[in-house]
């Protein structure tokens, strides 16, 4: 589909990511995920390019700018990497950054910022915990304030990043009940009473590492202490349409991965004495899976530049959210169905896609809360 929006930086930007991600990242896809882990170099390479320097300050290594069209392309072309779990590796910083940018001290941003968006150094945001998961208002880690220490008790899981992150952006209760009453805090990875086990043995995203954190008495500076107290999780909200954007454009590049290997594949099988793509019901498949892909396309497009007006649809980002992931799933369906048996084994990336379309569907804001919210900012 032609895009209306696109201008020739925009237009650069995306061919520079399409081939980063063909040239540096495909070729790895397996032999990264059977290993579980990405080289460390890869983050440095991707800072390299500026896609976690979108709204950053230029003195602290980000590009002075923000765009939400090429935030979308990086998202969109990086599926070409044709695994999420290399992204999810890459990407978990891109969460944790914000927050740090526009919440933290100068002395802060001035010691750490421009190492994580410029990848020699790690981030994540740690918010789910064990028996909360989206529940967030009933967040369970606490900070009690010490003298000039803020000390802090709970745990975390589920946090990407969590094995190789050096900085942790941390919400934890210091007020009463509900999102009013959560704080956010840095806390460094050598800190002491902070530790971290990785999860394995995940259904996808293998090449990522996801950890549990666990905070006994871990004691931080009072300046480490991000935003206004209390208002931590509020004034970070906004820094999640971001995220469900992103994963939004990561699902169209997926489907559109899945779809191209599906033609391709059907191009050059034979079945019944003609090559796959004759068959009526074969092309059929074709052309549901092409559909829901146009249909995202032309959709984010009307996101980005509503966001891109200075209001970001919040509602809209949301029903493209669960949306995507639906339509995500039913193409990694077809893909695998249109491939048989060669689609089940692993080593190509319609296995891995089929793997890992549940965590784009729970990752983000889940689909259930994605309705939930979309409705509620429908003013219903």
């Amino acid at each position: 589909m032609l895009r209306p929006f696109d201008n020739d930086e925009r237009r650069q930007f995306r061919e520079t990511c399409r081939r980063f991600a063909e040239t540096e990242l495909q070729p790895f896809a397996n032999e990264w995920d059977e290993a579980g882990e990405i080289p460390w170099e890869m983050h440095q390479k991707v800072g390299a390019l500026g896609v976690w320097g979108f709204g950053v300050d230029e003195k602290y290594g980000g590009l002075g700018m923000d765009d939400i069209f090429m935030r979308a392309a990086w998202g969109e072309e990086a599926a070409r990497a044709h695994n999420g779990g290399t992204l999810a590796a890459l990407g978990g910083r891109s969460i944790s950054i914000g927050p740090i940018h526009k919440l933290a001290s100068q002395d802060i941003k001035d010691r750490i910022l421009k190492d994580i968006v410029l990848g020699k150094k790690g981030s994540s945001l740690g918010i789910t915990e064990p028996g909360g998961g989206s529940d967030v208002a009933n967040m369970q880690t606490t900070a009690r304030q010490d003298g000039n220490h803020w000390v802090i008790n709970g745990a975390k899981t589920f946090i990407t990043g969590g094995m190789t992150s050096d900085y942790y952006v941390i919400g934890a209760r210091t007020g009463g009940e509900g999102l009013n009453g959560i704080s956010l805090f840095l806390v460094d990875a050598d800190a002491e009473g902070f530790s971290r086990t990785a999860l394995d043995k995940k259904m996808g995203w293998w090449a990522s590492d996801q950890a549990s954190l666990y905070f006994d008495e871990v004691r931080v500076p009072a300046e480490n202490m991000l935003g206004e107290e209390g208002r931590g999780f509020i004034q970070i909200m906004h820094n999640f349409n971001h995220e469900r954007l992103g994963m939004v454009a990561q699902s169209l590049g997926m489907m559109r991965v899945l779809l191209e290997y599906s033609i391709d594949y059907a191009q050059q099988r034979e079945t019944f004495g003609k090559p796959m793509i004759k068959h009526q019901v074969i092309r059929h498949k074709i052309a549901d899976m092409s559909a829901r892909v146009d249909r995202l396309d032309g959709w984010l497009n009307q996101i980005c530049w509503l966001a891109d007006q200075g209001e970001m649809p919040v509602a809209q980002i949301c029903k493209a959210k669960f949306s995507a992931t639906k339509d995500l799933e039913f193409c990694a369906s077809e893909a695998m169905q249109i491939l048989g048996g060669a689609g089940y084994l692993r080593g190509n990336p319609v296995e891995r896609f089929y793997r890992e379309v549940k965590v784009m569907a729970i990752g983000g804001g889940s689909e259930e809360i994605m309705r939930d919210l979309a409705v509620r900012q429908m003013g219903l």
